[in-house]
């Protein structure tokens, strides 16, 4: 599949999406955002791809965010485009996706930029990387559903009230970042995260994504059961002779 405006690449299990317009600080167009999609329905359709990068060209931005000149032009036509099909569920399908995401946040990451990175399961940054969740400045809502389940209720409403800059050495320390490495190191990092993952079980590894996305809002002793009914459902345990082949062949058997 032809992509214009990302950057799309499969190797050794690990799936990567690179925003690709540098040169507008890899703001969020409607084809951007089209294609975007696009590429993350076939990441999590396609059964080789264990785990999914997303990354920006360029030194500056991961994504400085929606692209206000394109709105502003929309905004003055007499019938304006209509949205995508699917486009409202954008964010939905990044954060839901069965196969774990991981954020090599390269740069700034302002307004939709922050909605998409706080969309990922893993997030990695470096020195250049800042955040700055702006919509309630321009007037509008987003990453209330995102932001708390990464850096808590508290500090949440503080960052989407006030859409101040959130430097990487902040964003580390409140959780919002994973790793912060230095700009050389990012996609090694966010590639040696994802070999992980790729190493391991992936029906356990998306059954315990979903239980997890699924627990949201579930009491304690609910969490508990849910994980018990799994196991003894869809996520049956491997043998012991599958689940602990390299353990027994290094130590033998007894």
């Amino acid at each position: 599949m032809g992509y214009e405006y990302i950057v799309v690449d499969k190797e050794e299990g690990v799936g990567t999406i690179r925003l690709n317009r540098p040169e507008v600080l890899n703001a969020l167009s409607r084809d951007l955002y089209r294609e975007v999609n696009e590429a993350v329905l076939d990441m999590e359709a396609d059964s080789g791809v264990k785990a999914v990068i997303f990354t920006g060209t360029g030194e500056r931005a991961f994504s400085a965010g929606a692209d206000i000149h394109e709105m502003a032009r929309n905004s003055e036509l007499e019938t304006p485009p209509e949205p995508y099909p699917g486009s409202d569920l954008f964010s939905w399908n990044i954060a839901s996706c069965r196969k774990p995401t991981i954020g090599a946040l390269n740069g700034l990451c302002y307004g939709g930029g922050a909605l998409m990175s706080s969309s990922f399961d893993i997030r990695v940054g470096c020195e250049r990387t800042r955040f700055r969740f702006l919509a309630a400045s321009y007037g509008r809502v987003n990453s209330t559903w995102t932001l708390p389940m990464q850096v808590g209720w508290p500090k949440a409403k503080e960052l989407l009230f006030t859409g101040r800059v959130v430097e990487a050495e902040e964003a580390l320390q409140i959780g919002l970042l994973n790793h912060l490495v230095s700009s050389d190191e990012l996609m090694p990092k966010a590639v040696e995260i994802a070999q992980y993952i790729a190493a391991n079980d992936e029906r356990m590894v998306q059954g315990i994504k979903e239980l997890m996305m699924d627990n949201v809002g579930a009491g304690w002793r609910g969490m508990h059961d849910n994980e018990v009914e799994a196991r003894d459902t869809k996520l049956v345990a491997t043998t012991v002779e599958e689940g602990f082949k390299e353990f027994l062949d290094r130590k033998g058997r007894r």
